[in-house]
């Protein structure tokens, strides 16, 4: 969900009503890459966009966001019986955070998952285009995998940059050899089968996702959520992570509970909350309200309440910050290295710290 910057305020308070899109050469405001036709609308203001209900952002930022990344594309493997949960949480999370995402199976025939819902592959293994990434998903994976086609096909991709996978989807992976070597983990009730039938990978029990660099595994149905957060975290950095969790609702994240196994960790700056503490307190906002700046320490990081909303703050650089909307708030301080308050990007004046 998304939200409107409060009154005259643009730093924490917002509202939920959604803008109407304008000409994109007149906009301010755009949707990020969603992988749907709003991508290229445009808005005057910000808000919500009308259409898939994303949080815009300003034209500026997203140019600049554009043009320092490539998006990412992800074939998703789905086989016949693929747990919804596996790949429907991934998807949430990589589609919000902008990468192109398509499904690709042994045939464009449709496939159906749990016994429940019906899926159209937008590709079969025969014409699926590169992808930067490739991931699998538990459900069937036994019979799902089998065909020697499939491990095929894994082992021709090229110019993958990450393999990830979900629950027994780390059986795909192992079969094509791209465990080997490495420290892996599956579904509980998988453990194991992995662990006997594929000696050369070492199997981790006690992990909800294991990052050996260039290839992540998760443990079952939810915790493909947090290995997705993750390698987000890994491409993007830790505010994108933070932020695609806050639009999920998902406040069960905690960054870094996984096992890594590189030196490429995007928590490495986070780890420790000290560089936070001098902005934590009250402070004037707008009209009657104050907010209050709190560590939120399952995430290790700083976030304003305001009445009974709450929101998270991302920090940027020393005493910078930017709030939901992407907002710069700069903190101010006196000679003597004392928070005096913050100032709004765009707006005048100081807002005061009011408590000693």
């Amino acid at each position: 969900m998304k939200f409107f910057i409060f009154a005259l305020s643009l730093l924490f308070c917002l509202s939920t009503n959604a803008q109407q899109n304008v000409p994109y050469d007149a906009a301010a405001y755009v949707c990020p890459p969603c992988n749907s036709k709003c991508d290229d609308l445009g808005f005057a203001e910000a808000g919500t966009c009308q259409h898939c209900g994303m949080e815009l952002v300003s034209k500026e930022e997203a140019l600049i966001n554009r043009s320092n990344m490539k998006q990412l594309s992800i074939a998703f493997y789905l086989q016949p019986g693929v747990e919804v949960l596996d790949f429907a949480g991934p998807m949430e999370v990589f589609s919000y955070a902008g990468y192109q995402v398509f499904t690709v199976s042994r045939t464009k025939a449709p496939i159906t998952s749990q016994g429940i819902l019906s899926i159209n592959p937008d590709y079969s293994i025969e014409d699926a285009p590169e992808a930067d990434i490739l991931a699998f998903f538990g459900g069937n994976s036994g019979a799902g995998f089998a065909d020697p086609a499939i491990t095929d096909w894994i082992k021709k991709q090229q110019n993958v940059q990450y393999y990830f996978s979900v629950c027994t989807g780390a059986f795909a992976l192992a079969k094509a050899g791209l465990l080997d070597g490495q420290t892996a983990t599956t579904f509980h009730d998988a453990l194991e089968g992995l662990e006997n039938n594929y000696p050369k990978v070492k199997v981790v029990k006690n992990a909800r996702y294991v990052d050996n660099g260039k290839v992540i595994t998760t443990a079952g149905v939810s915790a493909g959520i947090d290995g997705a957060l993750h390698l987000v975290a890994k491409l993007q950095g830790f505010n994108r992570a933070r932020q695609t969790a806050y639009y999920m609702e998902y406040d069960k994240w905690t960054p870094g509970d996984g096992l890594i196994l590189t030196k490429d960790n995007p928590y490495q700056t986070v780890s420790s909350t000290d560089h936070l503490q001098d902005y934590l307190g009250i402070y004037e906002f707008e009209k009657d309200l104050k907010v209050s700046l709190q560590l939120n320490t399952r995430e290790q990081s700083l976030e304003a309440t305001i009445g009974e909303r709450t929101f998270p703050m991302y920090y940027e650089s020393e005493d910078t910050f930017t709030n939901v909307q992407g907002i710069e708030i700069a903190f101010k301080r006196n000679t003597d290295g004392q928070i005096l308050g913050y100032k709004v990007k765009g707006e005048e004046g100081l807002k005061k710290k009011l408590d000693e």
